[in-house]
């Protein structure tokens, strides 16, 4: 999978993207993610990316034409599946949705900055428009990030145990059952018998039943 992210602030992405399992999946050559500085793209001799907006609205907003001229080197170079823009009002990001985009091959995603874009940039380069979450944040860098992870973790052969994302929180509209580790008893404090007792079909269900406690306690709306 490649996925190729626009932004005014390629700094934000350097750590992320070089630790943990974003940093496996690119050493095992399983993902490819290429950070493009969207200033290298503008024809202002400042490096400018923003301008006012029509109207005298307060804020400055992401110009059309460094845009416009990194997607369109991109689209040159290789076809793309979505080319996602990260935004406050966007469909929410979910479980679901992440499994279906990691399917894909190729993804841009641009990170929206300052009052947001000019809107001809979603009228005719964006194919899907994602939020994290219905609040505001500086730009679309952390919420890109937040795709990213959650997209390149479902690649098989990143993750060394595949039924380990596929037991996650929301793969099946429920939460996570409660974890232990050891030791058993700590402080007096121990993991449930049922645990410890090795029969599969009823640690299963055990699972089944915690996992659907914790929904209806916790995320009531999941089961809807």
């Amino acid at each position: 999978m490649r996925i190729d992210i626009l932004t005014v602030l390629p700094e934000m992405f350097e750590s992320p993207l070089n630790c943990s399992i974003l940093k496996r999946a690119q050493d095992k050559g399983l993902a490819e993610i290429h950070v493009h500085n969207l200033r290298d793209y503008t024809i202002n001799k400042h490096r400018k990316v923003d301008d006012y907006p029509f109207g005298g609205e307060a804020g400055m907003v992401m110009s059309v034409q460094p845009i416009d001229a990194c997607i369109s080197k991109l689209k040159s170079e290789r076809t793309y599946d979505e080319i996602i823009f990260m935004t406050p009002d966007g469909e929410t990001f979910d479980q679901p949705m992440a499994n279906s985009l990691s399917l894909l091959e190729n993804v841009i995603i641009l990170c929206g900055h300052y009052k947001g874009v000019d809107y001809r940039v979603r009228e005719h380069f964006i194919t899907k428009e994602i939020s994290i979450g219905d609040y505001v944040l500086t730009g679309g860098e952390l919420p890109a990030l937040c795709v990213t992870d959650a997209l390149v973790r479902l690649i098989p052969g990143v993750i060394g145990d595949e039924q380990s994302a596929l037991s996650d929180s929301f793969q099946d509209n429920l939460l996570a059952p409660p974890v232990y580790t050891r030791p058993a008893d700590y402080n007096g404090w121990k993991v449930p018998d049922i645990l410890l007792s090795g029969h599969e079909a009823k640690i299963a269900e055990w699972r089944y039943e915690q996992a659907m406690e914790r929904t209806k306690r916790l995320r009531p709306d999941l089961l809807k």
